[in-house]
């Protein structure tokens, strides 16, 4: 079995609650980011709040996810949530959908199938109402934008865009939800808060993104 998939496997199977974290976060590589060095956003979250954080976020998942073994395996990011003694759920997820499922281009159907315009339908809305039912409360973390120059996802920003808007209109309609966007954070030309990839948050772009959304738990009572 391949070192990655092993790992995967690892994280997926820890028992729920058997850190006693009351902190959950899923979604994709924006989350996965420098978790092996304990500097991801996860990680930022739970140091700033002296709390500990479960990070289940795996690189390249996806929300819309067929295959069942490795969707299981956490590429699906809706089978990184197992119901446990969660009081908030941190969660991303939509950007490997819109950038390797349709180029950023033509994403219309592929948007909806995520999540509807009114926010309402969708997978994005059914995975957080199951989440809310389990009596957690959901922060749903928009992602970076380029800064404009050098970025192979630059042409993704109308698609991000739009789908910052159709999470913030579902966020509206529940107050245990909390959209907390990342669009705003990158200056024009300001490179730093990026890896060299232009694609995933540095380490500075981690920090700042990580934060943000303490902030949010920290303002309503951790």
């Amino acid at each position: 079995m391949k070192p990655l998939l092993l790992m995967v496997l690892m994280l997926l199977s820890t028992p729920v609650g058997a850190d006693q974290a009351r902190i959950l976060a899923i979604g994709d590589s924006f989350f996965a980011t420098y978790s092996q060095s304990d500097r991801s956003i996860p990680d930022v979250v739970a140091h700033e709040l002296g709390q500990r954080v479960t990070n289940r976020s795996v690189m390249g998942a996806r929300m819309i996810y067929k295959l069942p073994l490795t969707g299981a395996m956490g590429f699906n990011i809706a089978r990184q949530y197992r119901p446990g003694p969660w009081k908030w759920v941190i969660m991303n997820g939509g950007g490997n959908d819109l950038w390797l499922g349709c180029n950023c281009s033509r994403c219309d159907r592929k948007m909806t199938k995520m999540i509807s315009k009114d926010g309402t339908r969708g997978e994005i809305p059914s995975l957080v109402s199951k989440i809310r039912s389990g009596g957690a409360q959901v922060i749903y973390v928009g992602y970076l934008r380029s800064p404009g120059r050098g970025s192979p996802i630059e042409h993704c920003r109308d698609e991000g865009d739009e789908l910052d808007a159709r999470i913030a209109r579902m966020a509206q309609r529940d107050q245990g939800v909390w959209f907390v966007p990342m669009a705003d954070m990158v200056p024009y030309g300001d490179r730093s808060f990026h890896a060299a990839d232009m694609i995933h948050p540095s380490h500075k772009g981690a920090a700042a993104a990580g934060k943000r959304v303490a902030k949010i738990i920290a303002q309503t009572g951790g």
